[in-house]
């Protein structure tokens, strides 16, 4: 299932990041922190909602929000670019619904060799055993 965020829903912050830039990461606001408010979103239904809030939960704050933050490069623009395709990244993710497992069993041969190399391992160490006077 594809699904994107709208944008009227994202909500953007700026501030200035570490990293390389010498004076100019002091001057400029370079790292840009992307919120959406998944318990109020209308672009959800209600279990897409429930599936991201569950999935989600050590990301999503206790009012609801996801935040995501990128300060990799040097323009604002670049690092808004990278954390909307992050948050939209993230959202798919935890909306992927898994295919359920199917269970399997071990082919007849499999079980067969087994059971054959721990006879033959078993013999082994019975012949190993020192031989009883009695008998």
């Amino acid at each position: 299932m594809l699904f994107t965020i709208p944008q009227d829903e994202l909500s953007f912050r700026a501030s200035s990041s570490g990293g390389p830039g010498g004076q100019h990461v002091n001057r400029t606001a370079t790292k840009v922190t992307v919120m959406w408010d998944v318990a109020n979103s209308t672009s959800l239904s209600h279990a897409q909602r429930r599936r991201l809030m569950n999935r989600l939960a050590n990301r999503i704050d206790t009012t609801g929000v996801l935040r995501v933050a990128a300060a990799e490069r040097r323009s604002q623009l670049q690092n808004r670019e990278m954390a909307i395709r992050r948050i939209n990244q993230i959202v798919r993710d935890a909306l992927r619904v898994p295919k359920p497992r199917k269970k399997t069993r071990p082919p007849k041969r499999s079980i067969e060799q087994r059971l054959a190399t721990k006879k033959r391992r078993s013999a082994t160490k019975e012949k190993r055993k020192p031989v009883d006077a009695d008998e």
